[in-house]
């Protein structure tokens, strides 16, 4: 599952024969961070779009980095702190909780 602000963000930075690929990736990281709540998984999988700037190798130096340890990619794209969720919001914009709310889809990247 990749949020739709995250699938937003991803489709306006890399280009369209890249965007399945990379989102089907991300969809892949969900199960990397313990407890695997919505928030969680959208920390992570941003965490590794931001380090990427919209670039094919660097998105596949964050997807290694967080698979070898999910905490050095927060680090690495400044969403460690306490304010993390603040740092997605300005980021990707305000989703509100209602996003995460139990919606599970078929789709990986939903």
């Amino acid at each position: 599952m990749v949020s739709d602000r995250l699938q937003v963000w991803v489709r306006a930075r890399f280009g369209p024969s890249e965007v399945e690929a990379v989102l089907d990736l991300l969809a892949d990281l969900v199960s990397l961070e313990p407890g695997s709540s919505a928030e969680g998984i959208e920390r992570v999988q941003a965490a590794v779009v931001f380090l990427s700037r919209g670039d094919s190798r660097r998105f596949l130096d964050a997807v290694a980095l967080a698979q070898e340890d999910w905490r050095d990619v927060l680090v690495a794209a400044g969403l460690a702190d306490d304010d993390w969720a603040d740092h997605l919001n300005s980021t990707l914009g305000d989703s509100g909780k209602s996003e995460y709310a139990g919606r599970q889809s078929t789709s990986r990247r939903s």
